[in-house]
């Protein structure tokens, strides 16, 4: 199952949200010398009255809006096909050339509108998120970072560019990351092992080029922090998140109760998969094969089958999703298979500002977490579109912890209907598969997260404590019960797969504390759907208007990720497993 044609998406083709009031309407915004005359004139207008200041606001939120669309095709254009130089080059003269020149004159908005709206007041209720996002953005400003910024943008089109290269041969074929993961479900061991070590041996080969792009990238988010006027990365990057309801201390609490409360669950889950496969340990290529022996979950043969499947799913779910999630696909807005020269991501989805749509980006190859690959993603797309009646782009950009919600939920509500592709056995055994998923993504979210604090606050570290860190780290979750004898290159270097310390910094804790959220509300919706669903969609319309404790509220969730709400959601997994 392949798609050899990356996407050519054209976003003149799209639906036009609304008119352009303030931005030309054929304006060249590839041009910097046209996007720095636009936002000059934003900083040379003068304010005399609440009205005009929301009309000033208006008006930036329309440039932003523009501009960040424009940022968004090149970027898509680029991950659906590394290889291309054409749309490499394309992004690295929109990161090189237009994102330096808006973010230093978004600092003069920023401050140009705080000044203001201390002489004309704006209603509170309606805009104390912004001022107070706004006066954030202000704080952790440094011009000096706009540079470095952009290298390390750089670097992560390095990192796409390194894996994307990346193929094993089997049997004559070229196959990519994704298809050769495939082969890990196989019942056949010797050829899951075959798999595990082929793609390990591919990374290898690639360790110290990973290496030198991770080093330069700490040594860059290091002088960040730093001209910003913080003690380290991490406390610079949790400001820049806006992280403004919890600290690096509840991360930190969190690791700790995933270690007490979760990984007692991942030691009782990996021992009965061990006894069913007649194991006296599990390897690692042993992790994601059926322990019945049973051949691979087969949703579907092609991608149309794929779409339409998932269709039918959200229908089922609510009717208004399945005709969002059809208009995606009527207007291109899907690259949904692997090829060769995709981008690491597994998946993304990817907001398109100004048309106020969105667009997923997989690299699906006919294997059950497609399904939800999809239905996650399909949850982000909803989200963006539930919010997009938002006159400011700045609340249409909601936080990732509640965004997470939005798509982590959405793949628990489609367990119900996974009989669209399954019989009822294999749909059983497809939903014990997602919970299982839950369990080991709340370990994983510790894992990194910790990993993460380690590197930020021991930023002269070599390399060979990098490694010995994630050993250690690594070994606390997952080494009590599993065999890594014989694997201490491959299991020293293993943190390179994941792109997220890579492009993402700090970003994995939100699919910790999303999914205690998605668990509550899918506990929610197996007693009342309709009133479950009525609250998801009203807690997503709200977007990033409201503080994140009342998003959560909105969902009827509360925002806590400590041992008090962890422990009993996994009391309520150990019985849905019959462990």
């Amino acid at each position: 199952m392949s798609e050899t044609t990356p996407t050519e998406l054209d976003v003149s083709k799209l639906p036009a949200y609304q008119e352009r009031m303030f931005v030309p309407k054929y304006a060249d915004l590839t041009d910097v010398k046209v996007v720095a005359e636009l936002y000059q004139k934003l900083i040379d207008r003068t304010i005399g009255s609440t009205e005009e200041l929301e009309k000033f606001l208006a008006d930036r939120s329309e440039l932003d809006a523009a501009i960040d669309q424009e940022g968004a095709v090149v970027l898509i254009k680029m991950t659906c096909q590394t290889d291309d130089q054409e749309r490499a080059g394309a992004y690295k003269k929109f990161i090189e050339e237009i994102e330096p020149v808006a973010k230093s004159m978004s600092d003069q908005l920023d401050k140009k509108f705080l000044k203001a709206q201390e002489k004309y007041p704006l209603d509170e209720d309606r805009y104390k998120v912004y001022i107070r996002d706004m006066r954030c953005d202000v704080e952790v400003f440094s011009e000096e970072n706009v540079k470095l910024q952009t290298e390390e943008n750089l670097l992560n089109q390095q990192y796409q560019a390194i894996c994307g290269a990346m193929t094993v041969d089997l049997d004559g074929q070229e196959k990519t990351m994704s298809q050769m993961a495939k082969l890990l479900e196989e019942p056949d061991r010797s050829l899951r092992e075959f798999a595990w070590r082929a793609v390990c041996d591919r990374r290898l080969e690639d360790a110290h080029k990973f290496e030198d792009v991770f080093d330069k990238m700490l040594s860059l988010r290091v002088q960040i922090a730093k001209n910003a006027g913080f003690d380290n990365y991490r406390d610079y990057k949790f400001k820049e998140y806006h992280r403004f309801d919890y600290t690096p201390d509840d991360c930190k609490n969190y690791h700790r109760a995933v270690e007490k409360m979760v990984v007692p669950v991942l030691k009782k889950l990996s021992r009965r998969r061990a006894k069913q496969m007649q194991l006296s340990s599990l390897r690692p290529w042993d992790a994601k094969a059926d322990p019945k022996g049973r051949e691979p979950l087969k949703p579907f043969e092609t991608i149309e089958e794929y779409k339409k499947g998932i269709s039918e799913i959200f229908g089922n779910i609510d009717s208004e999703f399945k005709l969002q999630f059809d208009e995606m696909d009527n207007l291109g807005l899907l690259d949904l298979a692997s090829r060769k020269g995709k981008a690491s991501f597994d998946g993304y989805l990817c907001p398109l500002s100004e048309a106020r749509k969105a667009f997923i980006f997989l690299k699906a190859v006919g294997v059950d977490t497609d399904i939800l690959a999809l239905t996650h993603e399909g949850g982000h797309a909803f989200h963006t579109l539930a919010c997009a009646d938002e006159s400011l782009l700045s609340y249409r950009n909601y936080p990732i912890e509640f965004g997470e919600v939005a798509s982590l939920s959405m793949e628990l509500f489609a367990m119900t209907y996974y009989n669209v592709f399954y019989n009822a056995e294999d749909a059983q055994r497809s939903k014990f598969n997602l919970l299982e998923r839950v369990v080991n993504i709340l370990a994983v979210a510790a894992m990194l997260d910790s990993f993460q604090h380690w590197i930020y606050e021991n930023p002269e570290h070599s390399s060979a404590n990098r490694a010995e860190q994630w050993v250690k780290l690594h070994e606390l979750y997952y080494g009590q019960f599993e065999d890594w004898s014989g694997l201490k290159k491959e299991r020293q270097f293993l943190w390179h797969r994941e792109a997220s310390l890579f492009q993402y910094p700090f970003y994995i804790i939100e699919f910790g504390i999303a999914f205690l959220g998605a668990l509550s509300l899918w506990m929610q919706f197996k007693n009342d759907k309709s009133a479950t669903i009525a609250n998801y969609k009203k807690a997503l319309a709200l977007g990033g208007s409201r503080p994140l404790p009342q998003l959560f509220e909105a969902a009827g969730l509360k925002f806590d990720f400590s041992e008090e709400t962890i422990a009993p959601l996994m009391e309520i997994i150990v019985k849905e497993l019959s462990l």
